[in-house]
């Protein structure tokens, strides 16, 4: 048996704008069809692919038409978990479409090797007429199992989907989080080679995101295959050590997980991890006016991303018009639910309590690797007076920067890949005493304390 799981060779999938959908027709109509179509395309100096899309003589989408996706390869090995990432529109569910073969390429071929159970949206592969119940059956059949094979893990579906008192009700009647809890169930337990997940898991709370993401870390140690579409970049880096990044229908890169993930965030957000103003939009009074803000890698280089182990250094630019105040300039930081992390002020033993003349400052506070919890972080910039503690500006959101930690590195983490709670993450030291006598040797230590 082959290693790959999924092969992909140079897919795209052509798409007409305004296109309308027709009911079922017959093979004659479908004929009578391709003739008018194949007729209206030279008579309008266009030719068509092979699956009727018509294309511009140099093979270029004729007008009101565009490439979902275009030249995309890729193998996927048996038993990998692979994230698919990229903004809106960049052809993720189109691409995970085309692989659970419900919709066709316009070009390329692709080799799956396994039974395929997919996740791609709410509702998919449910009847709503029929109940919770019925449901599991139908996808089960979906699935190419056994009517036994379902029955055998009912019960295991139903606990994790936590929708036991609604079993024998119409899933037109559930809600999306319902809806999506026993869809997961569903696919993750009835043992697909291959399961495919896109971005529904944001319907859940976190409890269950945090149980989604714990079973396909299991589905994955049981040496099955799993590709999952996310815009959390943290979940991503925790369950994936592989990604791939699409833009505008094209592969960008593909490779280490954090490594791709921190080159999206860059090239898609890039511009939040700084902000400049001109001196007559600056924040501030006529004392002191803001001039920017930027996150900052210890070589220089403003990012968008960082390695949790990576000291991240935060630059405030400021000018001082009028002398004789004692400024201290503060940062303020918040997590993606508008947490107050923490507060720094400004510590620099030149300037602390001391008058600033008039001029240019850049005062920069640098955290620590390991310091911060991965995810999306906020920053607030004021700068106060000690004396009085005026307030000559106070900017909130005027940067914004990720962390992003991996299994694979020396962080708090470890090898766990699950959900760590907490707004920081710190690497302790650890010290563990051995002995390999089993008696009460070790109490000493203990009574000592």
């Amino acid at each position: 048996m082959s290693d790959i799981a999924i092969r992909v060779q140079d897919i795209g999938k052509l798409y007409r704008m305004g296109e309308r959908r027709g009911g079922y027709t017959t093979l004659r109509d479908s004929l009578t069809g391709a003739l008018r179509n194949s007729f209206r395309a030279r008579r309008n100096g266009v030719s068509t692919n092979g699956n009727g899309h018509s294309l511009a003589a140099d093979g270029a989408p004729a007008q009101g038409a565009f490439w979902a996706l275009k030249n995309i390869s890729f193998d996927v090995q048996r038993g990998e978990i692979v994230g698919i990432i990229g903004r809106n529109g960049a052809g993720k569910s189109t691409l995970l479409k085309i692989l659970s073969r419900i919709t066709d390429p316009t070009e390329g071929e692709i080799d799956i090797e396994g039974r395929v159970g997919s996740l791609l949206e709410v509702g998919t592969g449910f009847h709503p007429e029929l109940t919770g119940r019925e449901n599991i059956f139908l996808n089960g059949a979906i699935l190419g199992m056994k009517r036994a094979e379902i029955a055998a893990r009912f019960d295991e579906i139903v606990a994790f989907a936590g929708t036991e008192k609604f079993l024998d009700t119409p899933v037109k009647y559930y809600s999306s989080g319902m809806y999506v809890r026993l869809a997961f169930g569903v696919a993750a337990h009835l043992e697909p080679e291959i399961l495919i997940i896109d971005e529904v898991l944001a319907v859940g709370d976190a409890e269950f995101q945090k149980k989604c993401l714990g079973k396909m870390g299991d589905v994955a140690r049981s040496g099955r295959t799993v590709l999952f579409v996310s815009h959390n970049m943290a979940a991503v880096t925790r369950l994936c050590k592989r990604c791939i990044f699409l833009q505008s229908g094209r592969l960008v890169e593909d490779g280490n997980a954090h490594k791709v993930t921190s080159a999206y965030l860059q090239k898609t957000l890039a511009s939040s991890a700084s902000h400049v103003w001109n001196l007559s939009e600056a924040p501030g009074d006529e004392v002191v006016r803001l001039r920017a803000v930027r996150v900052r890698a210890l070589d220089g280089a403003v990012s968008e991303a960082f390695d949790i182990r990576q000291p991240i250094g935060i630059d405030i630019i400021f000018d001082v018009l009028e002398p004789g105040h004692m400024l201290a300039p503060n940062i303020h930081f918040f997590d993606e639910s508008g947490i107050n992390i923490f507060i720094t002020i400004d510590q620099d033993a030149n300037w602390r309590r001391r008058p600033r003349p008039v001029g240019r400052y850049c005062s920069t506070a640098w955290i620590p690797g390991n310091f911060l919890a991965e995810g999306r972080i906020m920053v607030r910039v004021a700068i106060t007076t000690f004396s009085n503690m005026a307030v000559h500006l106070d900017e909130s959101d005027v940067a914004a920067f990720q962390v992003i930690d991996a299994t694979d590195g020396d962080s708090a983490r470890s090898d766990y890949a699950g959900h760590l709670p907490g707004v920081v993450r710190p690497l302790l030291k650890w010290e563990t005493i051995y002995e390999s006598k089993t008696d009460d040797s070790l109490l000493g230590v203990v009574t000592q304390m």
